[in-house]
């Protein structure tokens, strides 16, 4: 007769946890964490810690900030619940004696890994392993742009001040001499006009007129593929338009010869057109209708048609913002700004992962 088993403390206390502990052991499972690691300790150097212990290593605090991007927690609130859920630790690789990194390591571990630019990296490295697994399929791409809101923004009028000028500095020194010498009136230096930024203004994000509302905030420029998987992506201030940067969008991510590249109308020019005929990219751009000159029979229905699949893009924005908060800036400036869109791009193609490697759920 087979003894009965004894549930544990341990399976008591991780009873309600299951969901989570199955999706955190199908990543666990889809990753190779391996070329991770490599990646992030070329740029973060562990040491030792303030205390003289071994400070953590990257990859748990990469895993932090994962957890961090699907519960949409800040620093301090990740750091807790590090420290109170078995499943995060777990995850993490933290042991239940071991207590979890201060939000001011993950902060500092954040702003290394932005200066040196690792995150686009490894963001290259795990969509190379959903690749090779048929999660990632390049035959087609989308390429689209959303904004992302600033709460940093000016308010009120705007003032602005005079800038005294290199030449106007050392003019009170030269005066008198200057009058000796030249008796004439001499012209003074140009003043230049500076606008001056209150106090919590992020002066890096710039305003935009979107569907007849002003905005202010960043711009995210993503290509997916035709699934809504994204492939990469830049960050610019709101103001910039998407169509004038669509080469470097393309160069974010390795695209094979004979891929399809689908986007709205704002994309369409004789520049974009020229520059993907020259990449070999197959342009599926939605025709518009030029001045006294409406759209063809045919152009209406190739519209219809890449319509059907462009939308794929818009359903990933809108599931990042409903999954992770996301739509939002949470840091300021651009370069952070980039790090918030890769670590939300990471994290929406890692949820999404399990349900398309097999739909049951099972790797």
């Amino acid at each position: 007769m087979k003894k009965e088993e004894i549930p544990s403390f341990a399976d008591y206390l991780t009873s309600g946890r299951k969901v989570k502990m199955q999706f955190f052991n199908q990543i666990n499972n889809l990753v190779d964490w391996r070329p991770i690691t490599t990646l992030i300790n070329r740029h973060y150097t562990k040491g030792m810690s303030a205390t003289g212990k071994p400070a953590y290593h990257g990859l748990l605090l990469f895993k932090m900030s994962l957890l961090q991007t699907w519960y949409g927690l800040s620093d301090y609130e990740i750091e807790d619940r590090l420290n109170d859920s078995i499943s995060f630790s777990r995850f993490c690789g933290l042991q239940l004696n071991e207590s979890s990194p201060d939000h001011s390591t993950l902060s500092r571990f954040r702003s290394i890994m932005t200066q040196t630019k690792a995150y686009d990296k490894i963001m290259k490295n795990l969509n190379k392993q959903l690749e090779a697994k048929k999660i990632i399929v390049k035959t087609g791409v989308i390429v689209d742009a959303s904004i992302i809101d600033s709460p940093l923004k000016p308010k009120g009028q705007s003032t602005y001040e005079i800038e005294e000028s290199l030449q106007e500095e050392g003019e009170d020194e030269n005066k008198n001499k200057s009058d000796n010498q030249n008796p004439q009136k001499t012209e003074s230096a140009p003043k230049m006009i500076k606008k001056v930024l209150k106090p919590g203004v992020d002066d890096e994000g710039s305003w935009v007129k979107k569907a007849g509302k002003l905005r202010f905030g960043y711009k995210k420029h993503t290509i997916t593929d035709e699934q809504g998987m994204i492939l990469g992506l830049v960050t610019t201030k709101a103001s910039v338009n998407e169509i004038s940067n669509l080469e470097e969008v393309l160069e974010s991510t390795d695209l094979p010869a004979g891929t399809r590249v689908s986007g709205d109308k704002g994309y369409q020019s004789e520049k974009n057109a020229t520059l993907l005929k020259s990449k070999n990219l197959k342009n599926q751009i939605l025709k518009k209708a030029k001045k006294n000159k409406a759209l063809t029979k045919w152009e209406l229905k190739f519209n219809k048609i890449i319509g059907q699949t462009r939308y794929k893009i818009e359903r990933t924005f809108g599931s990042i913002k409903r999954w992770f908060n996301g739509g939002v800036a949470r840091y300021r400036g651009i370069a952070k700004m980039h790090t918030q869109n890769l670590m939300e791009s990471m994290a929406y193609n890692l949820y999404r992962s399990p349900g398309i490697i097999m739909p049951s759920g099972k790797i």
